[in-house]
């Protein structure tokens, strides 16, 4: 009984109520790989409206972050200067434990969220 209500009443919702469309977040750049260090900068647009810049850095001898943390930030302060200062908010916690894609995935999350967040004249 109440699904056939519930039917009509987005039947009838249909002219008024459109979802949201999901809003497409990406990042695309060129990659680079510096002896053991790979290096990707990309571009970060959200629709068609250039939102920033995210650079990744992965070391690739190394899986334990804080083995290598001060190597690559190093490596960061030689083209971004001191804006490099501590790992993400989500790596904080994990930096004696073994990485993972999934950790790269979140990271990206983060970022991408605090793009979202961030006003469009801000960059």
């Amino acid at each position: 009984m109440a699904d056939s209500q519930f039917d009509m009443i987005m039947a009838k919702m249909a002219g008024i109520y459109m979802p949201k469309k999901a809003i497409k977040i990406e990042s695309k750049g060129p990659r680079y790989e510096v002896q053991d260090f790979v290096i990707k900068v990309g571009s970060v647009s959200i629709g068609p409206s250039f939102r920033g810049i995210l650079v990744e850095v992965e070391y690739t001898p190394c899986v334990i972050p804080l083995s290598c943390w001060d190597l690559m930030r190093e490596l960061l302060q030689g083209f971004m200067g001191n804006s490099v200062q501590c790992p993400s908010q989500y790596l904080q916690g994990k930096m004696n434990e073994i990485y993972s894609p999934i950790d790269t995935v979140q990271q990206y999350m983060e970022h991408f969220n605090a793009f979202r967040r961030a006003p469009s004249g801000v960059r």
